[in-house]
């Protein structure tokens, strides 16, 4: 068991986006992503199955897997890995998070099944720019943060 501290709880409900790794029957590995990530409680996160039968196949053979989850902008994260388990429609767990997601997003989400990770292990993820161009994580979010919005603002709204 693995207790998400503040700095990882901060991360996973700040993302908008975290990626599933599952194993699929031919071994090949099976990456998902995820809208839905959000803490469980202190050593669980959960997901909604909201597109994603393969990941439920994969899980149903094999409940090991590894959720992804990096803040764009300050370029670091988290990778929590352990067994999952699925909950489906009418279990409290899948209630829980359905009310979520629907807060979240607003009603006609499909909520197929609820994913709960129970957190074995914790490892940081940091992007190469903290050790081979000694930034910090002020630059860096400054620098991504003006990079999304450059990307996002047709040209010729600019200033």
């Amino acid at each position: 068991m693995t207790a998400l501290d503040h700095d990882m709880w901060d991360i996973i409900e700040s993302a908008k986006l975290a990626f599933v790794a599952t194993v699929n029957q031919d071994g090949s590995p099976n990456l998902s992503p995820k809208g839905s990530l959000h803490v469980y409680d202190d050593d669980r996160v959960a997901f909604m199955d909201i597109a994603s039968p393969g990941t439920i196949e994969n899980l149903a053979r094999n409940p090991r897997i590894e959720i992804v989850v990096i803040d764009l902008l300050r370029r670091r994260g988290y990778r929590f890995s352990g067994a999952a388990e699925v909950h489906s429609p009418g279990s409290s767990v899948h209630a829980w998070l359905n009310h979520w997601l629907q807060d979240r997003n607003g009603p006609g989400y499909p909520a197929n099944h609820a994913v709960v990770l129970k957190i074995e292990q914790v490892r940081p993820v940091f992007s190469p720019a903290y050790t081979y161009g000694a930034a910090d994580e002020n630059t860096l979010t400054a620098q991504f943060s003006d990079a999304y919005l450059n990307t996002l603002t047709p040209p010729n709204d600019r200033c």
